[in-house]
């Protein structure tokens, strides 16, 4: 690390702590050339994620979108909040585990499904419905056909 007093490589960590936000760490430095002292912050480097939309457009990952997509699906379901939020830290988890700077929007439409469906098939209906835009009776029986399908099988 460079002093920025003297402009010298040699400097040494003297202290060591976390920040009072917990998401860095505060070092105080010395220098050993001109023994003056300064402190620098280190923090994880997030890698920025674009989502990539059906009309190729892209746009930074939001996880708000996420969280109100599966609030509406869960509207007036026994889902209290905390399994809401948890479902929403799996489905962002399952994102960023990717390790991709770009994501397409229909992989993300997936994992949400996939959770959704694990938590609650009418929540999991629900969103498949707007998701899959679905246009006609006909695909919405599909889609419950499977659920029930599945469910015969367990």
């Amino acid at each position: 690390m460079k002093c920025p007093f003297c402009g010298k490589e040699n400097t040494r960590v003297i202290d060591s702590r976390p920040s009072d936000d917990n998401n860095s760490i505060r070092r105080r430095r010395q220098c050993d050339e001109c023994n003056k002292r300064f402190t620098t912050y280190e923090k994880v480097e997030a890698i920025p994620l674009v989502v990539i939309k059906k009309d190729n457009n892209r746009e930074p990952y939001d996880r708000t979108k996420i969280e109100a997509g599966v609030f509406r699906s869960c509207h007036k379901r026994p889902i209290s909040v905390d399994q809401i939020n948890q479902l929403v830290d799996e489905i962002e988890t399952a994102i960023f585990n990717r390790e991709e700077k770009e994501v397409h929007s229909s992989i993300i439409g997936e994992i949400v499904m996939d959770k959704l469906k694990e938590l609650d098939p009418v929540a999991y209906v629900r969103f498949a419905s707007v998701y899959r835009e679905f246009k006609d009776v006909n695909t919405f029986m599909h889609e419950l056909k499977k659920i029930l399908d599945n469910e015969t099988t367990l």
